[in-house]
This record gives structure tokens, sequence and C-alpha cells, in this order.
């Protein structure tokens, strides 16, 4: 009588490839959505103003800059309350999406040892979050560019171009840096160091013609410089950025993106037992 023999199954031969991965995370979407409704409900359930909170969090800090900063500054840039509200439109999506992505994986890390979801569905819903919050925070920016006089441009149309850009790099290095601090629970910490001299390094309080040429360079190589300047152009410059301007941040994104994805895939078996 001829012997069966049961397949072997090997953890260690089992990978996780990205396209698999993205399919996985389709097939949760509802989940997705669910998550982006339950951070957006949960942060704000007690507050008496609520989701308000969003829109004059942004509005509050920029009223404080600008008052501590408009003596230095306001000489050098016209309708400066604009100016560094956009800039900290876009930095706080960024500070707010890529922290959240790093506690939404050490919390969903639990989760991950009692039933099967793909672990990228933490990281993509601290992004979706953090998006629906900026599409909120485009509010108190209309109040701000209503009050201060600024004009609007038809250029502001490509916006929705310059916060796909956005969110592609934010969720790319999201995904990259909550793998690192999943192994290295230091980077957590220090990351919050890096937050704050890579804000300063970043032309979001001071303008850019502050900025000496031979120092020029240097800034360029930092992808917030091109993240900003996306999302500035358009409505404080009224200008579509030419493509000079675009291909770099176009390359951030989509090259970010491409490293977080392969990378944070690669080490989707191993979440379970580090968090």
């Amino acid at each position: 009588m001829a012997s069966t023999s049961k397949p072997v199954y090997d953890s260690a031969s089992y990978r996780v490839s990205a396209i698999s991965e993205l399919k996985e995370l389709g097939k949760y979407r509802y989940l997705l959505g669910q998550l982006i409704r339950r951070d957006i409900l949960t942060r704000y359930k007690r507050s008496v103003l609520g989701v308000a909170w969003t829109m004059l969090n942004p509005l509050g800090t920029m009223l404080i800059l600008t008052f501590v900063f408009s003596n230095f500054f306001k000489s050098e840039v016209p309708h400066y309350p604009v100016y560094i509200l956009s800039g900290l439109l876009v930095w706080n999506f960024f500070s707010q999406g890529s922290n959240a992505a790093i506690s939404g994986l050490v919390w969903g890390g639990s989760l991950l040892k009692r039933i099967y979801i793909p672990s990228s569905v933490f990281g993509v819903s601290a992004i979706g979050t953090a998006l629906v919050n900026l599409v909120l925070s485009l509010v108190p920016l209309v109040i701000v560019m209503l009050v201060d006089g600024a004009p609007f441009y038809s250029s502001m149309l490509f916006l929705p171009v310059s916060i796909l850009l956005l969110t592609a790099f934010t969720l790319g290095f999201g995904l990259f840096i909550s793998s690192l601090a999943v192994f290295f629970p230091d980077v957590a910490e220090m990351y919050q160091v890096l937050l704050t001299a890579w804000m300063y390094l970043t032309p979001i309080i001071y303008p850019e013609s502050l900025i000496s040429a031979k120092w020029m360079p240097f800034y360029k190589i930092n992808p917030m410089y091109w993240m900003v300047k996306m999302f500035r152009l358009p409505i404080f410059e009224g200008r579509i950025p030419s493509w000079q301007e675009f291909l770099p941040a176009f390359a951030w994104a989509v090259g970010m993106l491409l490293v977080g994805w392969i990378y944070f895939t690669s080490k989707t078996e191993e979440y379970a037992y580090r968090v």
C-alpha cells in the first residue's frame, strides 16, 4: 500500500511579495476604510469641537508663527500667513502620517499574532487618515486667503497632483520608517529629533530667497523641499510647476513609494514576532 505524504509547511520558505501584499490589501479594503473611520472619530470623540480641531490646529500654529516671525519675513514675503500655512499643511501631513504609521504597526502587532490581516493595512490607514485631515485643513487655508486678501489662481487646480505626490512620498517613507522601528525601537525616538531638524531645514517658516546660493544644492536634495514647493507654487505664486520643478518631486515620490513598499513587504512575515 503506497504511503501518501502530506505537504509540510515551512514558515522560513514563505515570503510575501510586494505584488501579493498589494492584492491582499485590496481584499481588505473594507477593514482599511473602517480603520480610517475609527482613527478620525476616536481622535476627537471627547473634545468639544470634535473634528474642527483638524482645522484649528494648523490655523493656531500659523497664527503663533506669523506673530513671531512676521517682523522678520513680512517684507520679504507678501501674504506671509498664506505662505506659512501652505507649508505647514504639507509638513503636518508628512509628520503626522509617518508617525501614525509607526505607532499603527506597533499597535497592530498583537492583532497580527491572532488573525491574518495584511500588515501594510496599518501604515496605509495612517496615511489615509492624514489625507482626510489634510483635505479638511484646506478650509482654514481658504479662510486665511480671504481674510488676508490673497488672490485665488486657476493654477490651484493643480493641487490634487501635488497632494498625490505628497501622499505617495509619505506612504513610502512611513512604511520604511515603521519597518525600521519594529526591528530597532530606538528609531521611533530618534525620528522625533530628526523631524524637528528636518522641518527647520525645509523652507516652511522662512522664504527661499534667504537661502544662500552656495547652500541651495543641499536644500535641493531634501525631498520635503520639493513636496512643499509642489503645494505652494499653485497657491502662492499662481503658477503650475515647471518640468525642472516637477520631475524631482515626481522622482522622490515614486522612488520612495517603491523603496518603502518593497522593503516593508520583504519583512512582512516577521512583524508579528517583533512587536
